[in-house]
């Protein structure tokens, strides 16, 4: 079953003489400025994974997590009701903070539910959509490597905000769980993820070490223009501020 239930590392500075100290500073705003030469080209080197999908709308998601970013699509013809209320939630940033807090190598990493998964405190609107479940839409479309599926409780219908990205094929989940999308990039992503160490609890494989999801962002692939990057550079260079404040603090203050 794919039921959810919610649930730092030492930094070393360079030393000798000069501005030694200054390293991790400079790190973060090299890794801001390899950003701009990325967008500029209106490229991502994300791994492509099943992006043609004759399934998939034209909405792409993405999480940037600490272990990298993973891209995603819809299914909107497929489970209409499901893929509005989880874009609704993407939109309204609800899952920024949240986490991955299951990842069983060859199975499933599951996002846990945004109510008592992410850090940040919800304003009402957020709120009021992360409390809503939605009817089970199930369908006929296989749960293999990639596919999005919906977690929920015995109750079919009480799907709310958690759901897995399948790392590998479960045909025993086929016709139980809500499938709604499928990994479009970030293949590479989850590989690393499943090389993570992990701990058993009940049915759960859960990872040693925290799997946040920083930042979502989400484009349309139909836009001809480079709006949908500029877009993304300015989130992603809204990160590599924060990161580098974080840096500042940390190491200078």
């Amino acid at each position: 079953a794919t039921t959810a239930k919610p649930q730092s590392r030492g930094v070393k500075t360079e030393k000798g003489g000069g501005n030694g100290g200054d390293a991790p500073l400079r790190h973060a705003v090299a890794a801001a400025a390899a950003l701009l030469v990325v967008a500029a080209d209106c490229a991502d080197a994300s791994t492509t994974f099943y992006s043609s999908d004759p399934n998939l709308g034209s909405a792409r998601v993405v999480f940037q997590t600490n272990h990298g970013d993973i891209e995603f699509g819809f299914f909107p013809h497929i489970a209409p009701k499901t893929v509005e209320h989880i874009f609704k939630l993407i939109r309204l940033g609800c899952y920024n903070t949240n986490h991955f807090f299951r990842v069983d190598k060859g199975f499933v990493a599951q996002v846990a539910a945004v109510v008592g998964g992410r850090t940040a405190p919800m304003n009402e609107e957020q709120k009021k959509e992360a409390e809503k479940t939605v009817v089970g839409e199930f369908s006929s479309v296989k749960h293999v490597r990639g596919i999005l599926s919906m977690g929920r409780y015995s109750d079919p219908n009480s799907a709310s905000s958690s759901f897995s990205i399948l790392l590998g094929d479960a045909p025993h989940l086929d016709g139980q769980y809500a499938v709604f999308g499928r990994l479009t990039k970030g293949d590479d992503t989850l590989r690393k993820l499943e090389r993570l160490p992990t701990r058993r609890e009940g049915i759960f494989v859960m990872p040693l070490e925290h799997i946040e999801i920083l930042s979502t962002y989400y484009y349309d692939i139909n836009v001809e223009s480079c709006e949908a990057e500029k877009s993304i550079l300015r989130r992603r260079l809204s990160e590599s501020a924060s990161e580098i404040e974080r840096w500042r603090r940390k190491c200078f203050v």
